[in-house]
């Protein structure tokens, strides 16, 4: 058996931790932020090897490393607060006019303190639920070619499918069409290229981001949206796998109480497809305004990985199978904290804003 990658991650976490202790001002602590808790860190290059684990191995070296992000990540945030004080401490003092009692730093008011978005908290929640399920994190551009955007996901020029999606076209100058990303679906295709070329089937990953579409804002949506997307591919996986991964999420995030379900539906990537719908928690499934009057709030779609789609990146379809499936990140939010108009998201009323905090 060989060792875990996570052998060594208690002596890994203690010296991000004394690396981080050592760190003296804001200009050192920004050289070394990428390689401490970015993409270049140790603990992200642990996480894409947790892929080669068995699901049970991997269930728990996923929970136990984000453990130690989060430790990490909490150690870096406090260093960074205590260095942006004492420079501002700096900066006032070498400001400071001798006028005597006039001006005592007891009549500087302090800013209230911020705190992440309520969009920001949801993915960090999502992808802590989809990490401990075993699931690793990768992101993509939100810049798309019309080939990753389309194309590869089996929708070619003229597809009717292609009324599905109201898109921002981007004018670059390019020979090829450019468009802002109307899903987060051309993930997959980045992933699935990658794991080809370095031989690194299967794949278990989410892939949250941003998504822009020309909807008109209304309680249940936004033109400036983010979803997250999840995709498998391994050997013998079924629709059966699919159905139990999105319940298993579905308690674990929203609690016993919410339920899912999958009704049929159409998307040109996947055969057969689904609609994945979740009990509305602001009326519990009893009908209001958010919901409808249905008692169902769709999250997004999902389905198994249609063979076209394999052939687009170079996988053999009958060898590997897989699944795919993407939800909004902001609908989420929404549901968990039981908003009932989006659009609260983004008018930045500070009664909201304050009760996040």
């Amino acid at each position: 058996m060989s060792p875990s990658p996570l052998a060594q991650l208690d002596q890994q976490t203690a010296e991000l931790l004394s690396t981080i202790d050592a760190l003296t001002s804001l200009d050192a602590l920004r050289d070394v932020e990428a390689t401490l808790t970015g993409k270049r860190s140790v603990l992200a290059a642990l996480q894409k090897s947790l892929g080669s684990l068995e699901p049970d191995e991997r269930r728990a070296a996923g929970a136990e490393l984000q453990e130690a992000r989060r430790v990490v990540t909490a150690a870096f945030d406090e260093r960074r607060r205590l260095l942006e004080r004492d420079a501002r401490l700096e900066s006032l003092e070498s400001d400071r006019l001798d006028l005597g009692d006039v001006v005592t730093p007891d009549v500087v008011r302090p800013l209230a303190p911020g705190h992440p978005s309520l969009v920001a908290i949801t993915q960090r929640e999502l992808e802590d639920v989809f990490v401990a399920m075993g699931f690793t994190v990768a992101d993509g551009p939100e810049v798309e070619t019309d080939w990753y955007n389309f194309e590869a996901l089996n929708i070619p020029p003229a597809h009717p499918a292609r009324g599905m999606w109201d898109t921002f076209y981007v004018d670059l100058g390019e020979p090829e069409t450019v468009v802002l990303r109307t899903h987060t679906s051309p993930s997959q295709i980045h992933l699935m290229e990658e794991a080809v070329a370095k031989g690194t089937l299967p794949i278990h990953a989410v892939m949250p981001g941003r998504c822009f579409r020309r909807d008109t804002p209304d309680a249940s949506h936004l033109y400036a949206f983010h979803q997250i997307e999840g995709l498998v591919v391994d050997r013998g996986i079924t629709f059966g796998d699919l159905a139990g991964t999105i319940e298993t999420f579905t308690r674990a995030y929203f609690g016993p109480d919410i339920t899912s379900r999958l009704r049929p539906g159409y998307f040109p990537f996947t055969e057969p497809s689904a609609e994945f719908e979740v009990t509305c928690t602001i009326c519990r499934g009893e009908g209001c305004r958010t919901c409808s009057f249905t008692g169902w709030i769709e999250l997004g779609g999902c389905g198994v990985l249609d063979p076209a789609v394999f052939d687009a990146v170079g996988i053999d379809s009958t060898q590997w199978s897989g699944f795919a499936f993407g939800f909004g990140v902001d609908r989420c939010g929404q549901m968990r904290h039981q908003l009932t108009d989006m659009r609260a998201l983004t008018e930045n009323d500070t009664r909201f804003l304050e009760q996040l905090s």
